[in-house]
């Protein structure tokens, strides 16, 4: 049932409310034959239609890296999205919430690619050896669907949920560090409001890494130097609003903040 047409279709449809920020229906209450490799083809073709209009690809995302979401939801492993320089927030440049549905907020580590990873077998040296540094990062999902209670299937579709990302103004070299034990302490208008350890994404954000880069070669792509790669969420989503100023502060990494314009 998934042809081209069919897919061509729902891509213009998920880019047609990410444009107007008017839902659609989810693809798995619309269609529950939809399989996963008809989602990552959706999600090739937006990404498709997004460059011939101009966008250009700068990296990755990693989605559903903590295993009690995915429990949850009932798949076995991440998912992962292609992120698009329309996305991308620069310097102090406030985020306009008007231009998406329901966005929210999650605090990760980015990493910066000098080389490939194209395999035939990625493995954690190999991304420490292409990573060129690393750093934190705050990622604005936001969802094209008629509710946050979607399936695997739409938020592969939906790029993983992607919609802005903004990083800090400093690189660190990961030679030395031990990226399973980076503290992380969240503050939202001055007050904290959580904090966590990397050891909450896959054990490590570099096993994370690993694991996109051997997807992307199992369908034919790969990891291509200076893309930036967003390696999962290090705690639960939270809602940003009008006027909010976050603050997320790294163990030796630096921090990132943002502000929602009022």
């Amino acid at each position: 049932m998934f042809n081209s047409e069919l897919i061509d279709t729902l891509a213009r449809e998920l880019i047609k409310a990410e444009d107007t920020c008017v839902t659609i229906e989810r693809f798995s209450e619309k269609y529950p034959e939809i399989t996963i490799e008809d989602s990552y083809k959706i999600q090739n073709r937006v990404i498709e239609l997004k460059l011939e209009r101009g966008e250009k690809i700068i990296g990755k995302k990693i989605g559903l890296t903590s295993k009690g979401i995915r429990e949850q939801i009932g798949v076995f492993e991440p998912d992962y999205g292609v992120l698009t320089d329309k996305g991308l927030i620069y310097g102090k440049e406030e985020l306009d919430l008007s231009t998406m549905i329901e966005p929210k907020i999650e605090a990760e580590i980015v990493f910066i690619l000098k080389e490939d990873l194209k395999g035939p077998i990625v493995t954690p040296w190999d991304v420490i050896s292409a990573t060129q540094g690393i750093m934190p990062a705050l990622e604005i999902v936001d969802t094209r669907f008629n509710s946050w209670n979607f399936k695997i299937y739409d938020t592969i579709a939906d790029s993983a949920s992607y919609a802005r990302i903004v990083v800090g103004d400093k690189m660190t070299k990961i030679d030395d560090i031990d990226l399973s034990v980076i503290g992380m302490a969240t503050y939202k208008n001055g007050e904290l409001i959580n904090t966590a350890s990397s050891a909450a994404v896959m054990g490590n954000p570099i096993n994370a890494v690993v694991w996109l880069a051997n997807k992307m070669i199992q369908f034919g792509n790969y990891l291509k130097k200076g893309e930036v790669i967003l390696s999962g969420s290090l705690t639960p989503v939270f809602p940003i609003n009008n006027g909010d100023y976050i603050n997320v502060v790294f163990d030796r990494i630096g921090s990132v903040t943002l502000k929602a314009k009022k």
